[in-house]
């Protein structure tokens, strides 16, 4: 793992030292959004060199336990995994379910017959709308042939912006895939606890929220806030708060699946990043602070439990933006006392709009908000 400033020639040097060693190398990049205009030159760097790429363009990176907003993390495989790149996956003739799903069991095709069951890591672009009901298709049609892991890049604007690439091309609202043969082992936690009142999305779509117990979303939140924590809730204000209170969707495992408010509309909706299924029963959450309820701790452990002592390996690490943004200037400590905690020799990674996995062992793949995933970088 190599974190670089994105300069003329140094990514080829690089590069040239790892062909050296590893003459089928691949590459996942992770490039920071301010440095998005210099993408070119990694794509003619391993174009040049013959070496397969792979990437996707984030709001910021993780780097020495700090969130960095340049430069770019060149993630080195020995032979580059089945991978498929995917643009404009809600447009064009075939669904975008059955183009997932063709192109994952052609990647599963391509690994050797007694491969270890692998890992899908999925990066999407923020923007799709239905990241979460793809997940459910896709899982009813692949199961358990995989194990599931990934995140949305993008900009943290929100904006539409091209953010997935190979080495010839970057694309928007697709997703990039690859079947990673030595990584198993994602795992995903969010600290939040679920209070005891639920409510009813008694109407939704997509992503937004229309109606609560069969009222106006935002005029619920408002009233919700102002009695549980005394804040007075306006639009002026909304995006000020929203990211301290999101909503958790109760699943019937246990799970709670954050997503965080992000835009009110004219007629009282509310948008999240993330889908809000129908008639889902929702709580509302109070953010916690930094590392508690033990997030970080049990973070920690989970990666242990499903890896094996990782004291001492490379860790690749996403941390939601919406959790950046309630935390401030500590969602750095989150990142050094995981380090610590981990043990890892260096973590890379990024700063993400929405994570894929599971909080319980082997579970059912969701798309989650407020989250950070986390697996030892140990490519086959």
């Amino acid at each position: 793992m190599r974190y670089i400033e994105l300069e003329a020639g140094r990514a080829g040097q690089v590069l040239d030292a790892w062909r050296a060693e590893m003459p089928l190398a691949g590459v996942l990049a992770l490039l920071a959004e301010a440095d998005k205009d210099k993408l070119p030159l990694l794509q003619a760097a391993c174009r040049d060199r013959g070496i397969a790429l792979a990437g996707a363009i984030f709001p910021a990176l993780v780097v020495d336990q700090q969130f960095v907003g340049t430069g770019a993390w060149l993630l080195p495989f020995p032979v580059m995994p089945p991978v498929f790149l995917l643009p404009e996956l809600n447009a064009g003739e075939l669904p975008a379910l059955a183009r997932m799903v063709a192109a994952v069991r052609a990647g599963l095709q391509e690994l050797p017959a007694d491969s270890a069951k692998p890992t899908l890591f999925l990066l999407f672009d923020g923007m799709l709308p239905n990241v979460a009901s793809l997940l459910d298709d896709l899982y009813l049609d692949i199961a358990n042939r995989v194990d599931y892991a990934g995140v949305n890049a993008g900009s943290e604007t929100f904006q539409p912006m091209p953010c997935l690439f190979d080495a010839e091309q970057v694309v928007g609202n697709g997703v990039l895939g690859l079947l990673l043969s030595g990584n198993a082992g994602a795992v995903l936690e969010h600290g939040f606890s679920s209070p005891e009142r639920a409510m009813s999305a008694t109407s939704t779509a997509g992503n937004r929220i229309a109606m609560i117990d069969w009222r106006p979303a935002f005029a619920v939140y408002q009233e919700i806030i102002k009695a549980n924590y005394g804040i007075e809730l306006s639009r002026a204000n909304f995006y000020q708060y929203a990211v301290h209170f999101p909503f958790g969707i109760l699943c019937a495992n246990g799970e709670v699946v954050v997503r965080i408010p992000v835009a009110v509309a004219e007629d009282d909706s509310l948008f999240c990043v993330g889908e809000v299924p129908e008639n889902a029963m929702l709580v509302l959450l109070k953010a916690p602070s930094a590392g508690e309820n033990g997030c970080i701790r049990r973070l920690a452990g989970k990666l242990h439990a499903a890896n094996g002592d990782v004291k001492d390996a490379p860790l690749l690490t996403f941390y939601c933006a919406g959790r950046r943004m309630h935390l401030g200037e500590a969602a750095a400590s989150e990142l050094a006392e995981l380090y610590a905690d981990s043990g890892a020799a260096t973590m890379a990674g990024a700063l993400s709009l929405g994570e894929i996995g599971s909080t319980v062992r082997r579970g059912y793949p969701l798309f989650h908000n407020a989250t950070l995933v986390s697996m030892p970088w140990r490519p086959a």
